[in-house]
């Protein structure tokens, strides 16, 4: 328990009542660290504290030096370098220095004020370094001897920029929910604000979409040679553990290989479709973008508040001009039940019970020719006259899930199948693919359609991946009088005649 309470006394100048004078004293302690100063004196800390009014006395530091030592912040040792006489000697004297403690406590600090003050960003930067670093990682895995030394230099510069770009997107995403509600300011600087954020997500999103389709290529091309690079660069960084047996060593280089395949295999899950799941990178897409109406209706209602303010006495003084307009004391009435809603209330639905021959009454009777309701007083209360049941029990939903997670199968295999059925990588005329089913014919049609799109005439050949990035498509037109025909479940496909070619990317990889 000695190690609990030492650990929390090194806390306790933060939320003493002295805490400014030990913080800044604190503080110039850890500048003299930074410094590469040993000790300091009480009149150095006195002469070089940041004091924010009129500095305190030289005995005040030297109380606080005394605290911060007895609670552990501090060491101290006799000072006998400016000895001048015998009483100097016997003269309590002191050198101060950071502890241990004391410096854990003012790194801890650091990083909670950085922590605080950090604002997120979407670092569109940061998307171009990935490309350039994958790009340069997959020159180097097309070399024969590839050099480890700038392999593992790209690969930390590729981690630590990806590290900075998840980073500040988990933070960004977290907080643009904050950023939608309306700030306490100015309306006409929160609706400034708002639109620059409007366009700060427009382009961030633009830079995603244009890149990170680059990214996924080189992602997909490195993929089946990336293990010897990371098989390398673990080998290099196990040569800096310590000397150990040999059962130890192989156990380093195994962690280091572990954590390496670890971080390509999220930045690949950020950037490529892996198994059922949308790529990372897809879903903070989607998230910016359903912020932006957000933001947008959040300017329309603040634009709505600030134009159309509510002024009741300006409305109690139109309605004073009405009254005065009146033509006699009928129209009057029938404008102050109009506005006040004095107007007969009996459509609303009371219990017979409670409320006896109300029901018999038409909407139209006046409240003052009508019979007296009885209103219960739990209905005056509460607003309700019964009292509310309980919650309904939560419902199992296990069969459910299974029945969709069969249907998610099936609707797999299916795909599968279809994927299978055209992507054979061999080259053949439309006219000789045979028939396909609903499924195939889907995946047929939405390849087919990607193709033409890139064609500037109809007379090209192209070759494409598919959006999803795991089919490539080659697709080369016959003569214009040849004619292809594809029988399919819900009819026939008719068209020019072409040679495709329908392949996976590991496959053509």
């Amino acid at each position: 328990m000695s190690g609990v309470h030492d650990t929390a006394e090194l806390f306790r100048h933060v939320s003493a009542e002295k805490a400014a004078i030990y913080r800044i004293v604190m503080g110039s302690f850890a500048a003299a660290k930074r410094q590469f100063r040993l000790h300091l004196r009480p009149d150095e800390v006195l002469a070089e504290g940041e004091w924010t009014g009129a500095p305190p006395r030289i005995e005040e530091i030297q109380s606080a030096l005394a605290q911060l030592a007895e609670w552990g912040n501090l060491e101290s040792q006799p000072d006998t370098a400016r000895v001048a006489s015998i009483s100097d000697f016997y003269r309590a004297r002191y050198l101060y220095r950071l502890s241990q403690g004391g410096e854990a406590v003012e790194s801890a600090l650091a990083l909670f004020e950085r922590t605080l003050l950090h604002r997120a960003e979407l670092q569109s930067i940061a998307l171009e370094d990935i490309a350039n670093r994958l790009q340069t990682l997959l020159a180097l895995a097309n070399e024969t001897l590839p050099d480890v030394a700038k392999v593992h230099e790209t690969l930390r510069d590729l981690v630590r920029v990806f590290e900075s770009l998840t980073e500040n997107a988990q933070a960004f995403m977290a907080g643009i929910g904050r950023s939608i509600e309306l700030q306490q300011a100015e309306a006409s600087a929160v609706v400034a604000y708002k639109k620059r954020l409007i366009d700060y997500l427009e382009r961030f999103i633009g830079d995603l979409v244009a890149r990170s389709g680059a990214i996924a290529q080189h992602i997909i091309s490195l993929s089946p040679r990336i293990d010897p690079l990371l098989w390398q660069v673990a080998q290099r960084e196990s040569r800096d553990a310590l000397p150990t047996d040999a059962i130890e060593q192989s156990d380093a280089l195994s962690r280091s290989l572990q954590t390496w395949r670890e971080r390509w295999k999220g930045l690949a899950r950020w950037f490529v479709t892996t198994g059922f799941e949308p790529p990372q990178a897809e879903l903070l897409r989607s998230k910016a973008r359903s912020a932006i109406p957000l933001l947008l209706s959040a300017v329309a209602a603040l634009n709505e508040r600030r134009s159309g303010r509510s002024d009741r006495s300006a409305d109690f003084r139109v309605l004073a001009t009405w009254f005065a307009a009146c033509a006699s004391d009928s129209e009057s009435h029938r404008l102050a039940r109009v506005a006040f809603a004095l107007n007969p209330a009996r459509h609303f639905s009371l219990s017979p019970d409670l409320a006896s021959g109300a029901q018999d009454l038409p909407a139209s009777t006046p409240w003052a020719d009508a019979p007296p309701l009885s209103i219960h007083p739990r209905l005056r209360e509460y607003g309700e006259a019964t009292p509310r049941s309980a919650l309904p029990r939560v419902q199992e939903r296990d069969q459910e899930r299974r029945l969709l997670a069969a249907q998610f199968r099936e609707e797999h295999a299916q795909i599968e199948a279809a994927r299978a059925r055209l992507a054979t990588g061999e080259l053949t005329r439309l006219s000789e693919i045979g028939r396909l089913d609903a499924h195939a014919f889907e995946l047929f049609l939405s390849l087919l359609g990607e193709a033409l799109t890139v064609q500037s005439s109809p007379d090209e050949a192209v070759e494409l991946h598919s959006s999803d990035g795991l089919l490539c498509l080659s697709l080369a037109p016959l003569g214009a009088e040849t004619r292809a025909i594809v029988a399919t479940e819900a009819g026939v496909f008719s068209g020019r005649d072409h040679l495709i070619s329908i392949s996976r990317v590991e496959a053509s990889a």
